[in-house]
């Protein structure tokens, strides 16, 4: 009988109370595991969001153009896409399936103040409440089969003495005679003992139904804690299964949707195309054309400049009746006159040559401007003219007259004209 239900032994119940302990910290374990697995999601979402900033600098910045360029940007789109999901994974393990374990674990076991668990205790005084009469029965079955084997070892001892005694010449007839009696005293003493061992079985035997019943009851009620445990983490490990497996996740599907999209968009002949007209004979060309030069102000500046002089001739000489009691003027005092029509107004400072100062040009100490990058190389053919290469970066002073030409100032220093299509705003 206790071959096929070693568990009903006493004391044997001690694994099955031991699976409170267990499960407490098997919840502990599996808490610590989907920690660990949240710090690589983070770290993976981390390296891809690093590696697609890198490269994606690297290809905005390097040679490649066109559809080739958009589908290869489209990968690094798709790097952070997916380490967004790879956050999601990490905040759903932490924030859910932890958080759940953490709480089924505080509902399941409840600490005692002295150590252990309450589910454990009550379990354990069950198995001991069940066990104590039957427990009983059988130590006093033990101390029967013990004494029953005596007396077996006490009667073989005494017919082997009187044995020998029959044998021996030394022995006499009252010896012999005492080895008999001692015989039959522990034949009968034996027999009493096998007596007392087949009665304390029998009673055993009888309250064994009784006690494998209580036994039993106390077993199913643990399984029944066991079972809401393994049920419960099946149930978690498959929400954590949901949230690692991102091929179920819509997101994730469209991503790669749109990666494969864009990759297919790619054409030829259209990147062929933009490059031929942006790089290209397909670009536009600013073709060399006659220009009627003027010895003094440059290619068509005198029908500009003419204006420009007869105004200024105009206000000093207003200037000169208003002010006909000052007998002086204060170099650094300037004077502003309201234009007409759509011109901004323009400030006349007065100089050491009184105010005898080219027309055109600035007060390069103001440093304002815009800057611009030259497009095609230019000789300058007058002295107001600037002098530049294609790629050179100065700062525009002025706009575009009605002529197409501006006005600026080379890093040098120095300022002049130039032709306003030669040039791009940077």
């Amino acid at each position: 009988f206790f071959f096929f239900y070693p568990s009903l032994l006493v004391g044997n119940y001690k694994r099955a109370v031991k699976r409170f302990d267990d499960g407490h910290r098997l919840c502990n374990d599996l808490m610590g595991c989907l920690q660990e697995r949240a710090k690589i999601e983070k770290a993976y979402g981390d390296q891809l969001t690093a590696w697609s900033k890198r490269w994606r600098q690297l290809i905005e910045k390097g040679p490649q153009y066109g559809s080739v360029e958009r589908a290869w940007l489209a990968v690094m789109t798709e790097a952070e896409k997916v380490s967004e999901l790879h956050q999601d994974v990490k905040n759903n393990l932490l924030n859910e399936d932890v958080e759940k374990v953490k709480n089924w674990q505080k509902e399941a076991y409840h600490k005692q103040m002295i150590g252990g668990f309450k589910e454990a205790k009550e379990a354990e005084e069950g198995f001991k409440k069940a066990q104590k009469p039957w427990a009983k029965k059988l130590k006093e079955m033990e101390a029967a089969k013990k004494t029953y084997h005596m007396a077996c070892k006490e009667e073989r001892l005494a017919a082997a003495r009187e044995a020998n005694g029959k044998t021996e010449a030394s022995v006499t007839p009252d010896q012999q005679k005492k080895l008999h009696e001692k015989v039959d005293k522990c034949k009968q003493d034996m027999q009493k003992a096998k007596e007392k061992y087949e009665k304390s079985l029998e009673e055993l035997s009888k309250c064994t139904p009784q006690y494998t019943e209580c036994m039993e009851q106390v077993f199913d009620q643990c399984q029944q804690h066991e079972v809401k445990r393994l049920t419960f983490l099946k149930e978690a490990l498959l929400d954590i299964k949901r949230h690692l497996n991102l091929t179920e996740n819509q997101s994730y599907v469209t991503i790669y949707r749109e990666l494969e999209r864009t990759i297919q968009a790619i054409s030829t002949q259209e990147d062929l195309r933009w490059f031929s007209n942006n790089h290209g004979p397909g670009m536009p060309m600013n073709w060399p054309v006659f220009e009627v030069k003027h010895p003094q102000f440059g290619p068509n500046r005198l029908p500009e400049l003419l204006p420009g002089f007869i105004l200024y001739a105009l206000i000093f000489l207003c200037r000169s009746t208003t002010q006909t009691n000052v007998s002086s003027y204060d170099k650094n005092q300037a004077y502003s006159a309201e234009w007409s029509d759509d011109e901004q107004p323009t400030t006349y400072s007065g100089n050491e040559n009184g105010g005898n100062r080219n027309s055109f040009e600035d007060d390069s100490s103001t440093g304002k401007g815009v800057r611009v990058r030259a497009l095609y190389d230019y000789d300058g053919q007058e002295q107001d003219e600037l002098t530049f290469k294609a790629g050179d970066e100065f700062t525009k002073t002025e706009d575009e007259d009605e002529q197409g030409w501006c006005r600026g100032r080379l890093d040098s220093g120095q300022e002049g004209l130039y032709p306003a299509n030669y040039v791009e705003p940077i």
